[in-house]
């Protein structure tokens, strides 16, 4: 269980409102940005994540969370995430709206967040691996998703006659049970 108050002393600090937490904390209590290594001159960090969060530079870890990509599962958001971890900005992934079902917990679309101070850097970079945007990404599920719309909907004059036919069927098939019977 986490603590309610951050741990001065300790080795992760928010680099937004520069306030320490222990090594059980993630993200800031206080403004959510996700903490980084604030270690001491010669000192290790003790894990891989560690090592990670001594790569973001602080100039792009400042303002409020930005969405800057949507990818289509965990891996892909994770794969995106790596990428501008490599260029130093930090990030953290959000659900996509409407697809918070605990279910399938690596299925379903996710948001790319980082700070507004990385946004535009976030932006170019991810323009620059072809990894597609959040508007063209969007637009593209859009597309498909009015196409899937085209081919299984069923027209209101459509519905009528598969209805008006199935019960002339009914009828039919009643009539046929009624002679058989008399």
């Amino acid at each position: 269980m986490q603590s309610s108050t951050p741990a001065s002393g300790g080795p992760l600090t928010c680099p937004r409102c520069a306030v320490q937490y222990p090594l059980d904390q993630r993200f800031c209590e206080r403004c959510g940005m996700p903490l980084v290594y604030a270690g001491k001159s010669g000192e290790e960090p003790i894990t891989e994540t560690h090592e990670r969060a001594r790569k973001v530079k602080p100039q792009y870890a400042r303002g409020e969370p930005v969405k800057v990509g949507f990818a289509r599962n965990q891996s892909e958001a994770e794969l995106i995430q790596g990428l501008l971890l490599e260029e130093g900005i930090p990030s953290f992934l959000k659900r996509s709206r409407g697809f918070d079902v605990p279910d399938f917990l690596a299925a379903g679309p996710r948001d790319v967040l980082v700070p507004e101070a990385a946004a535009e850097a976030a932006r170019e970079l991810l323009a620059s691996t072809e990894i597609e945007s959040e508007g063209e990404e969007r637009g593209e599920l859009r597309g498909q998703a009015a196409l899937a719309d085209s081919n299984t909907a069923v027209s209101p004059l459509r519905l009528a006659l598969w209805i008006f036919v199935c019960l002339i069927a009914a009828t039919v098939i009643v009539w046929l049970l009624y002679l058989a019977t008399s």
